[in-house]
């Protein structure tokens, strides 16, 4: 077993055993720590858990560096998001967005870990909304606006003229847009 602060390995330091390793991602000025695993039992899958605050990821021994740190920084980036939606209560903020902008309250909402393409989502059928974890670390301002962009949906399915004005009373709906857009073009392919 070989415990060292991350620096991408070298291929010739390479071998079975558990790396200790302190990522830093851009945009974080918190640091997590992440204990890899390589296993020569493993062979296709990638394991991460939380253990007392210390991110424990498992990986085939047969991985490429530049494997090991995409996992590292993908498992990492679940986690932080994970540990950022904890914090906040979206029913309450949901609450509040439908009694000061005049919007149906939703069945449920809750935070969605799988998607990976949309802020969130409205069934209009069941009055569910998901909100992806990835907006969990945005400026609530942002996080705000998505809850009403999904909200206004119970109301109007699509995104015609009415469901634009209904968003609108949002007052910082354009701001809040080009954000998410901007984030849209930062999001590695």
């Amino acid at each position: 077993m070989v415990y060292r602060w991350y620096d991408p390995p070298r291929r010739s330091q390479r071998m079975s055993g558990v790396c200790l390793i302190r990522v830093a991602r851009r945009g974080y000025d918190r640091r997590m720590q992440v204990k890899v695993k390589r296993s020569s039992r493993r062979h296709k899958t990638v394991q991460a858990r939380l253990v007392d605050g210390v991110l424990h990821v498992a990986i085939p021994d047969r991985f490429t560096d530049a494997e090991e740190r995409h996992w590292v920084t993908t498992m990492e980036r679940r986690f932080r998001d994970r540990q950022d939606a904890d914090r906040i209560d979206l029913a309450d903020r949901a609450r509040r967005l439908v009694a000061r902008y005049r919007l149906p309250s939703p069945q449920s909402i809750e935070w969605s870990g799988r998607q990976s393409t949309l802020w969130g989502s409205c069934t209009i059928s069941s009055g569910k909304i998901r909100i992806s974890r990835r907006a969990a670390s945005f400026p609530r301002w942002v996080l705000d606006y998505i809850i009403v962009h999904e909200l206004a949906h119970l109301v109007v399915p699509n995104h015609n003229r009415s469901f634009w004005k209904l968003v609108g009373r949002y007052e910082l709906a354009e701001r809040a847009r080009g954000y998410l857009i901007a984030k849209a073009e930062d999001a590695p392919d």
